[in-house]
């Protein structure tokens, strides 16, 4: 049971915590003091707060006390995510949480504070960065709501849908429409930079809109006539032949890894290790082609014995090339015509890509497949995008769906070159 007593004109009141000191066995207390309280008062704050603790909801003073800096320490230690992701939240947490919250005690986080500390962001720093910031920092703090025992009643961080202050509509990315034109402007210019395997790679990446590290770890025999006989998963292998090499034959290939450098988060300033890895939210996945391309893939590995697809200059990985300079800005910025030993043409920049990312490319794929009637399902399966709700527990693209994919791209590429109805 609590009790009163009084030290001056302020009546503090003392309660049982339910816990007991793991060094010496004794029962752990807490305590309050108020100048406004009457000992009836005080009596049935400790009745509360005893009440709190047998049913496993008190949360003493002492339990929130932990560091912010050591309590997201000992955080990140208990995920179990992609390298990749520990490594990004610890970079958040070097930049921005730790320098401005990490000698601050959890259970003092206010919303207030939050709140200043959103605004200033806001006012320094892109929305996407600020968005980053927010979903860990509310994470973090979730966490420690949630914790066992926990160490605070609740999160301070209010929860967004709730309207405060002057409205402000969200700005909406403007994407500009990107014609087939261009992307094979891309190619021809990819062409003159890095020859022929520049030409099928910057193809590929418009024509099955696969992300940029999928495009470095395609790997010879997850491409056709490779794959699928060549898999050495029973399952799938058969799978695949079944589906595609029947009577009526689909050109495919297989988007099985993705090339990446896996850091250490111990260590953030070192480069990391190349590494073969699942795609991007493990979107393993397979992918009919249009006939040019299949016969584009067929001709470039008969050109050489890399283990990749698409080698560097240099006959190594694409990876560990400084891509963006030397691949990338030539094909989309052109260049001036030069003279000399290393005499070049005068190329010509594509104009909807000038200063843009490569990742670009990936975004006009479904807006094309979407005008020439490609079914939903089958777009965003092929993009690797995993399907919410009962839609995507129910539907699934369909051999059909994939046959219409493969004719759709043909007919853009036929119609591009010059050489086809379109119908």
């Amino acid at each position: 049971m609590p009790w009163i007593e009084w030290r001056g004109n302020s009546c503090r009141v003392r309660w049982e915590t339910g816990k007991t000191d793991p060094g010496t066995g004794k029962k752990l207390y807490d305590s309050k003091s108020s100048v406004e309280w009457t000992e009836e008062e005080a009596y049935n704050y400790g009745l509360d707060r005893e009440s709190e603790a047998r049913n496993g909801r008190y949360i003493a003073r002492a339990d929130g006390k932990v560091l912010f800096k050591d309590w997201a320490t000992l955080w990140l230690k208990s995920l179990d995510v992609d390298p990749g992701t520990d490594y990004h939240y610890l970079k958040l947490l070097r930049a921005q949480l730790l320098p401005e919250w990490g000698s601050t005690p959890v259970n003092e986080i206010t919303t207030l504070r939050y709140n200043a500390w959103v605004k200033r962001l806001r006012a320094r720093y892109s929305v996407n960065y600020v968005n980053s910031l927010r979903t860990l920092f509310g994470t973090l703090m979730t966490d420690a709501a949630n914790h066992r025992p926990p160490l605070i009643p609740e999160t301070p961080v209010p929860n967004e849908s709730r309207r405060r202050g002057r409205y402000v509509r969200p700005v909406k990315e403007e994407k500009e429409e990107v014609p087939t034109a261009d992307l094979h402007h891309l190619a021809e210019n990819a062409q003159a930079v890095w020859g022929f395997t520049g030409y099928v790679f910057m193809l590929t990446k418009a024509y099955t809109g696969m992300r940029l590290g999928e495009m470095y770890g395609l790997r010879r025999e997850f491409v056709g006539p490779n794959w699928p006989e060549c898999d050495d998963d029973k399952q799938r292998r058969e799978t695949a032949l079944k589906r595609y090499c029947g009577k009526d034959p689909m050109p495919v290939i297989r988007v099985q890894w993705q090339h990446k450098y896996v850091k250490d988060a111990e260590n953030p300033e070192e480069k990391g290790i190349p590494t073969l890895a699942l795609p991007k939210y493990g979107s393993e996945r397979t992918l009919v082609i249009p006939p040019f391309l299949a016969e584009l893939h067929r001709q470039l590995l008969a050109s050489h014995d890399s283990e990749w697809v698409f080698p560097a200059m240099g006959g190594g990985a694409l990876l560990q090339t400084d891509f963006n300079t030397f691949y990338w800005k030539p094909v989309r910025d052109g260049f001036d015509e030069r003279v000399g030993r290393w005499a070049r043409p005068k190329l010509e920049p594509v104009e909807s890509f000038r200063k843009k990312r490569i990742h670009l490319v990936r975004h006009a794929h479904g807006p094309h497949l979407e005008e020439d009637g490609a079914a939903d399902v089958a777009i965003e399966e092929r993009l690797g995008h995993l399907i919410q709700g009962v839609r995507g527990v129910y539907r699934s693209a369909t051999p059909a769906m994939e046959r219409q994919i493969v004719k759709l791209l043909q007919n853009r590429w036929e119609r591009e070159q010059g050489g086809g109805s379109g119908s």
